[in-house]
């Protein structure tokens, strides 16, 4: 990582940051809802807990992190590295730092980090989440799908 943009360990005492990352990942498309803000705030806590639970049961000895620049928590990043693979499982910035580099640069890193360890790099993507295109741009191409998500991988030439 660069010394601008870390990541750390998330703790317990990050769950409040946490609930607000993936929540505001989910507010646009709650928009649409007939909700108040309370009430969509409740749904993304609740959503949140299902999601934590189960990433937390499928891949056990993932690593959990906070993204952050100066100190200050911007995103969280999860990844669960395989004796073949690396997984992204997750990777989500506040909206004030999207489209500024900060996830590119993150995807570059494993990336390089693939070609170094000669694993294949993969994350499922939403099929309408924007990030899509950089996923695309960066070379990930798509090898299945699951529900509304496309598994995007990138394979470097000196992987198996």
């Amino acid at each position: 990582m660069s010394s601008e943009v870390t990541l750390r360990p998330a703790g317990a005492e990050d769950t409040p940051f946490l609930q607000a990352v993936y929540a505001s990942t989910r507010w646009d498309e709650l928009a649409q809802a007939p909700w108040s803000d309370e009430q969509k705030l409740q749904f993304c806590l609740m959503q949140f807990a299902a999601q934590d639970a189960d990433y937390r049961q499928n891949y056990p000895k993932a690593s959990f992190s906070v993204i952050e620049q100066a100190g200050v928590g911007i995103g969280r990043l999860y990844v669960d590295r395989r004796p073949d693979e690396i997984h992204l499982i997750d990777i989500a910035l506040l909206p004030a730092y999207r489209r500024s580099g900060i996830g590119t640069r993150l995807l570059q890193e494993f990336q390089e980090e693939a070609c170094a360890t000669r694993k294949k790099l993969t994350i499922y993507v939403e099929q309408f989440n924007p990030a899509l295109r950089l996923y695309q741009r960066l070379g990930f191409r798509k090898t299945g799908e699951h529900t509304v998500y496309f598994l995007m991988e990138w394979v470097t030439e000196a992987s198996p």
